[in-house]
């Protein structure tokens, strides 16, 4: 991977991670039209969803700070509800983190007929999510909390949308757009952080041991942040005022060209 391509492809995760696109499909789209081999996939791919985690947190930075405060007055405040709802939403995702890692790291190396498929799935969600009328609610609610981590989980899979399958898995359930969008972005955060902590600590991570250039790696970090605050603080205006089914027809047109020049 060159330094080129490295900055590219981290000012795609950058910007496909808040946006209900699919940042992993859009990844993998973007290495197979670069040559790039499966083998480096994971470890850029930690490095990169760690930028956009940090660009998560900078953006919601007084609102973290205000939970975390409130957290460790030991209260059963708004924010200590808050945070256990977001803890509620992890359960599915951890238990694919511990049993199913390698089975879900092994649909990387599938190809891009599957990131296809799945983007044609998150157009069929965000369409279902806009056309579908909802009673809203004001908040997540701790069984909401629970369906949307589900919801997470099954958006490992390759070119399906994490965040546009937890915003429409969230405006089904009647959550209000403002406060889904914010609940999507914050609920990721644990999980990237442990799983990059994780494959450091174990070994599992080397850069040169995959091939990356650490420059690369350095390179497609920042890319990666410094298009994220943008792209997410864009994503919180864009939900109060901008249709799904805008994103759900972008997610159709490269599903659709994506299968066809496969079988092609």
């Amino acid at each position: 991977m060159t330094l080129l391509e490295a900055i590219i492809l981290g000012i795609i995760q950058g910007l496909t991670e808040f946006l209900p696109v699919s940042s992993s499909g859009h990844l993998i789209l973007a290495k197979e039209l670069f040559g790039i081999q499966h083998g480096e996939n994971i470890a850029f791919e930690i490095v990169v969803h760690a930028a956009t985690v940090l660009s998560t947190i900078t953006v919601f930075r007084k609102e973290i700070g205000e939970l975390i405060l409130q957290f460790f007055k030991f209260k059963w405040n708004l924010e200590t509800q808050y945070i256990t709802k977001i803890l509620i939403s992890m359960i599915p995702i951890l238990i694919i983190g511990l049993f199913f890692k390698d089975s879900v790291e092994g649909l990387f190396g599938q190809g891009v007929l599957l990131v296809g498929i799945m983007l044609l799935i998150t157009a069929i969600l965000l369409l279902l999510a806009q056309f579908i009328k909802i009673k809203t609610e004001k908040e997540v609610s701790y069984k909401s909390a629970f369906i949307i981590g589900l919801a997470q989980a099954v958006a490992v899979l390759p070119g399906l949308s994490r965040s546009g399958t937890t915003i429409a898995t969230g405006l089904l359930l009647g959550v209000k757009k403002e406060e889904i969008a914010k609940f999507s972005f914050l609920m990721v955060l644990i999980p990237i952080l442990g799983e990059a902590f994780l494959d450091l600590i174990t070994g599992e991570f080397s850069a040169t041991a995959l091939g990356i250039s650490p420059l690369s790696l350095i390179f497609g970090f920042i890319s990666a942040y410094l298009v994220g605050i943008f792209a997410c603080k864009w994503m919180l205006s864009l939900v109060k005022r901008v249709k799904l089914y805008w994103f759900a027809l972008y997610c159709s047109i490269v599903g659709l060209i994506t299968i066809i020049t496969t079988l092609l």
